[in-house]
C-alpha cells in the first residue's frame, strides 16, 4: 500500500512539476509570455470577441478531444514515474562510457577547453544534435506504418491547446525518452572529455538559454488555435506556432510538412518545409479515412488502437 501511495504522489509531483519547473514547456514563466503574444495576435486580427473568450474557447477547452489531451498527460505521468524515470540514469551512464572511451583512445593532454567553451559548444552541439535527431524519429514516425499508428494519437487531436503537446501514446514517449537520453548522454560524454572533467555533472543537467528562448517566445501556441506568424524568411531557421500548426492539419496537401521540433533548417534542407504564407486555411486531426467513425476520441481507444492495427496489418500481410 506504502508503495501504491508513494507511485500517487510521485505522479502528483510529475503533475505539479509541469507548472513549477522552469524546464518544462507549461511553466507558469511561459504561460504568460504565450498569454502576452496571443494578445499581440488577438490585437492585430481585430476579433471582435473578447480577448477571454478568444484565449479559452469552451469550444477548444472543454471539447472530447480535449479531454482525451488531459487523461493522457495524466496516464502519461504514471508511465514516466514508473518505466522512464528509473531509467534516465542510464543518460549519467552513456556520458561515463563515452568519456572513459575517448580518453583510452585519445589520452587527455590534445584538447582541454576552457569551461566557458565548454558550455558555449555543449549548449550549442545538444541543441542543434537533440533537434536534428527529433526531426529524423518525427520523419520516421510519419513514414513507417507501424509508427505511424503511435504517433496518429497526437494528429488525432481534433482542437489544440498547450496540453495537447502531452497528447502522446506511451510507446512514443518511451521512444522520444530513449532518444533524448542517449543524444544526452553522448554529448555530455564527449564535453565531459573535453573539458577534462572541469564541470559538475549538475551543470550539464540545467536549461540551456536555446530551450529558453523557445519557450518564452510562444512555444505553447504551437498547440493552439493562435496563429502566431514570423516574418517569412525567419520560418526557413524557427518553425513558427503556425507553421506547427499546419503539421497538425488534415489536409492532403499539407500531410507530413514542418516535421522540425525548435528549429526549420532540417524541413528546408530535407524538402519538408512550408511557410505561413504558403497556407490559407488549416483544420486539426488526421484523414477522414484514417477515423472514419471517430474512434480517436475515445482515451481508451488511444491507448489500444495502435496495437489492434498493427496485429490487423501483419495479420493481413501473413494470410
Amino acid at each position: 500500500m506504502n508503495d501504491v501511495l508513494q507511485t500517487i504522489h510521485e505522479v502528483c509531483r510529475v503533475i505539479i512539476e509541469n507548472i513549477t519547473n522552469p524546464e518544462k514547456r507549461l511553466y507558469f514563466g511561459y504561460l504568460i509570455s504565450s498569454t502576452a503574444l496571443a494578445y499581440y495576435v488577438y490585437y492585430k486580427t481585430k476579433s471582435k470577441k473578447t480577448f477571454w473568450s478568444y484565449i479559452f474557447n469552451k469550444k477548444t477547452w472543454l471539447s472530447q478531444s480535449a479531454k482525451v489531451d488531459y487523461l493522457l498527460l495524466i496516464f502519461n505521468s504514471f508511465v514516466k514515474v514508473i518505466l522512464i524515470g528509473p531509467y534516465l540514469f542510464f543518460g549519467l551512464y552513456i556520458a561515463f562510457y563515452t568519456d572513459d572511451f575517448l580518453a583510452k583512445t585519445f589520452g587527455y593532454e590534445s584538447i582541454k577547453l576552457s569551461v566557458t567553451q565548454t558550455l558555449i559548444l555543449y549548449t550549442v552541439s545538444l541543441t542543434l544534435l537533440s533537434d536534428f535527431t527529433t526531426y529524423i524519429l518525427h520523419y520516421m514516425m510519419h513514414r513507417f506504418k507501424f509508427l505511424w499508428e503511435f504517433h496518429k494519437i497526437h494528429h488525432a487531436a481534433t482542437t489544440l491547446n498547450p496540453i495537447t503537446q502531452y497528447r502522446i501514446h506511451p510507446i512514443e514517449l518511451i521512444l522520444v525518452n530513449c532518444k533524448e537520453t542517449i543524444v544526452f548522454g553522448l554529448v555530455m560524454g564527449l564535453f565531459d572529455y573535453l573539458s577534462v572533467h572541469q564541470i559538475e555533472k549538475i551543470t550539464f543537467l540545467g536549461i540551456n538559454i536555446f530551450s529558453f528562448i523557445f519557450l518564452f517566445f510562444g512555444a505553447n501556441l504551437r498547440h493552439s488555435s493562435v496563429k502566431l506568424k514570423y516574418f517569412n524568411f525567419l520560418e526557413y531557421f524557427f518553425l513558427s506556432p503556425y507553421q506547427h500548426q499546419i503539421h497538425h492539419s488534415n489536409l492532403p496537401e499539407h500531410f507530413d510538412q514542418n516535421l522540425g521540433s525548435k528549429l526549420a533548417i532540417w524541413d528546408w534542407m530535407f524538402g519538408t518545409l512550408l511557410c505561413s504564407n504558403q497556407v490559407k486555411k488549416i483544420t486539426f486531426g488526421i484523414s477522414k479515412e484514417e477515423d472514419k467513425q471517430h474512434k480517436y476520441n475515445s482515451f481508451v481507444n488511444n491507448l489500444y488502437l495502435p496495437f489492434k492495427n498493427i496485429y490487423k496489418a501483419i495479420s493481413n500481410k501473413m494470410k
